[in-house]
């Protein structure tokens, strides 16, 4: 029987393998180590539990540990692991560029409500489908802010899928797939906004997902670290209908350009 109180790391073996869609190691296994890598210092059997058999688990589990994409977590590995993370996210950006960037984004923000990252989107294809076929995923933990951008992401003519943590955004992405666009707000009840777009991006498949910032985080060093991390666009609330559905629209090119 599965133990659901232990916990895993992946082994840079384990990253490469669900970051670059490595098609020699089982599609399952990259669900989760997908699984794994976000949830990061908790518990992630009892998680995997609600989609494959104990039995089936524990034999998996074992051998991804004997083909070195896991490895069992003690606290204080996961603690290091954990800070490696972090440092490895934040410590090796640039200060100044970040406040230079921050500080740009920050005023053009004040005046009109929204960035967007016009070098990001110079090079990205117009989205074919047309808004009543594209989903829009809105990550957000206040039920009252979830239901006004829903509100207006709806209003706007696109589908909505909505996720209140970290965990929900990944199981509606397993059950799912991959929206047209993410709404992502930055400090979730189980995780953190910077670190879900920083693992995105680093994606081979979803790297290129279009993600915009919705958050109340209207700090220039949180401007420039969003944008510095490869969010497409940013915007503070409160915001209005128009003022999101314009950046919808121009990230997806649905009015012609960036």
């Amino acid at each position: 029987m599965a133990n659901k109180d232990r916990r895993y790391l992946l082994t840079p073996a384990g990253r490469h393998a669900w970051e670059n869609q490595d098609l020699s190691v089982p599609e399952d296994y990259r669900r989760i180590l997908w699984l794994m890598d976000f949830h990061g210092k908790e518990a992630v059997v009892g998680e995997l539990l609600r989609r494959y058999p104990a039995k089936v688990l524990d034999e998996w589990l074992m051998e991804m540990e004997q083909l070195g994409l896991i490895e069992p977590a003690t606290d204080d590995a996961d603690k290091s692991a954990f800070s490696a993370r972090q440092a490895d996210r934040t410590g090796t950006m640039d200060q100044a560029t970040l406040k230079a960037t921050g500080q740009a984004a920050s005023e053009h923000l004040t005046h009109t409500g929204a960035y967007i990252a016009a070098d990001r989107l110079s090079t990205r294809p117009p989205q074919s489908k047309s808004p009543s076929e594209c989903v829009v995923l809105i990550v957000e933990d206040d039920p009252d802010q979830l239901a006004l951008a829903e509100l207006r992401v709806g209003m706007a003519g696109y589908k909505v899928r909505l996720a209140t943590t970290v965990n929900a955004f990944l199981h509606s992405m397993l059950d799912d797939g991959a929206p047209d666009l993410l709404l992502l707000d930055v400090f979730l009840p189980d995780g953190n906004g910077f670190d879900l777009l920083v693992k995105m991006r680093r994606h081979a498949v979803l790297g290129a997902l279009p993600i915009v910032m919705l958050t109340s985080e209207n700090k220039p060093e949180y401007i420039g670290k969003g944008l510095l991390l490869g969010a497409d666009g940013y915007v503070i609330k409160p915001y209005t209908k128009n003022i999101l559905a314009d950046v919808i629209r121009r990230v997806l090119k649905h009015d012609g350009g960036a």
